[in-house]
């Protein structure tokens, strides 16, 4: 399934998934310009045939920014946030994440962009029955980057509603694979990497999520918006299985030959907002023709093979 030609525009393009898509948007046809200020993302992983604009999606002046930049009709991939869910200054980040999309809704609008596109996260959901359906009730998010993707869930919803654009959310479990940084399969190669004899697991160690390949995610958009053609399209992409933080690490150290001793910081979450457990349900896409071709722990063992390469 391809995502549809003619003119793209990516924000945070020049991130782990971001640099994919637009690799992907380029190889199935489209014009595509990157909108990124880099603090998160590397120009280098933005291929050469995309068009690179650095400026902050944040900053008064971004609405103006982004029109400039956006051709009439184009497609609208908003990819942009502060990803770290610890992150120190919970408020900020919400105010920033929303105040970036609020900004890219604004200059869609302007460009009469027809699609929209969001990546949202499973982290709307909270900490919920498993395997979570789209239309689980209620959304209570743990943390401030939760509730700044549900808010802009929101907004897409309501200007989609009100005829702007046709919007998909897509709300991911986690995905990995080359380029991923500050999640736990590098962190894990990169401790080990350092030190083969000890590894500190943060946490108990049974915390245990889905995890998705960055190539089996990008064929979930691409089907969905090819298949699914409401105002509004809201999908979970993951897979049925999960994987435990115990078991990344028995596969990172088995990938690299070591046999670490394990330290761990306790309690059952990893950091402040982390949901410990999570398993999205993948029935609504399965309904149109979408199946994950890895299990989560397959995901995990490919990613930590392409990344112990990388780094």
């Amino acid at each position: 399934m391809s995502f549809p030609d003619g003119d793209a525009v990516v924000t945070g393009g020049a991130g782990f998934l971001g640099s994919h898509l637009v690799e992907r948007l380029l190889d199935d046809g489209a014009d595509v310009t990157v909108v990124d200020d880099l603090r998160g993302g590397n120009r280098e992983w933005v291929p050469d045939a995309a068009a690179l604009q650095e400026f902050d999606l944040a900053a008064p002046g971004a609405v103006d920014d982004l029109v400039a930049v956006l051709p009439t009709g184009a497609d609208v991939y908003h990819l942009a946030a502060d990803k770290y869910v610890d992150n120190d200054e919970p408020i900020e980040q919400y105010a920033r994440n929303t105040r970036m999309t609020q900004h890219v809704v604004a200059a869609a609008e302007a460009a009469d962009a027809e699609r929209f596109v969001f990546t949202s996260s499973s982290t709307v959901y909270g900490e919920a029955p498993r395997p979570t359906p789209e239309d689980y009730a209620p959304l209570e998010p743990i943390s401030a980057y939760g509730a700044g993707k549900l808010a802009d869930e929101g907004l897409l919803s309501a200007r989609a509603h009100a005829g702007a654009f046709d919007a998909w959310t897509f709300r991911f479990a986690n995905v990995v694979g080359p380029r991923l940084r500050g999640a736990v399969v590098p962190d894990f190669i990169e401790k080990l990497q350092a030190d083969p004899s000890t590894l500190e697991i943060l946490g108990d160690g049974r915390q245990e999520k889905s995890y998705l390949t960055v190539g089996d995610c990008l064929d979930g958009m691409a089907h969905a918006v090819a298949r699914a053609n409401d105002p509004v399209n809201t999908f979970n992409l993951g897979t049925r299985t999960t994987t435990s933080v115990d078991r990344i690490a028995a596969i990172v150290a088995e990938e690299l030959g070591v046999d670490p001793a394990y330290s761990y910081t306790g309690g059952e979450r990893g950091w402040k907002g982390d949901v410990p457990k999570m398993c999205l349900s993948v029935e609504k896409l399965s309904a149109l023709g979408w199946e994950p071709t890895r299990s989560s722990d397959d995901a995990i063992r490919r990613a930590t093979r392409q990344l112990i390469e990388e780094l």
